[in-house]
């Protein structure tokens, strides 16, 4: 298990230690997708559900998310954020929220970019529930990284 830098020795689970890592830009981007109906998704887009206006909504969810994140993952480090865009796009029977996020530090922002299309998807789903309780949430994943010891990593679309 010592090869495993989130582990002890004994097994127990520790923050890393990144003081050695160079300060380096970094970047990452991550989607969600919420599916539903596609009257709910043109809905989404015309602004028209019950609770209001989804898309600011969740694209300001998700930013906050961004920043919290080293208080919600217990391992992760507290970043600087540079800057963060979230786009949330809909078409059939889809929402796609996508969080890019960037940073100037010893360590990646592939978690809070993970961290902040969760929420946005989440936020939809709350958004859209009086409408369609069986919308799901599905395919949170990296999309890219940049920057860092180990490079540039492009996931297959």
């Amino acid at each position: 298990m010592t090869d495993l830098s989130h582990v002890r020795p004994d097994g127990s689970a520790h923050m890393v230690d990144v003081s050695d890592k160079a300060v380096t830009d970094r970047a990452a981007t991550a989607s969600a997708t919420l599916v539903t109906r596609p009257d709910v998704v043109a809905r989404i887009l015309d602004g028209s559900l019950p609770k209001g206006e989804v898309i600011g909504t969740a694209r300001v969810a998700a930013i906050m998310a961004v920043k919290k994140t080293s208080d919600l993952v217990p391992l992760c480090h507290p970043l600087p954020i540079s800057g963060v865009q979230v786009d949330i796009t809909g078409t059939g029977d889809r929402v796609v929220v996508e969080v890019s996020v960037r940073t100037t530090s010893r360590t990646g922002v592939e978690m809070e970019a993970l961290t902040g299309a969760s929420v946005g998807a989440l936020t939809v789903y709350d958004m859209v529930k009086a409408v369609d309780r069986s919308a799901t949430i599905t395919d949170v994943r990296v999309l890219e990284k940049h920057g860092g010891r180990s490079g540039d990593w492009t996931a297959d679309r």
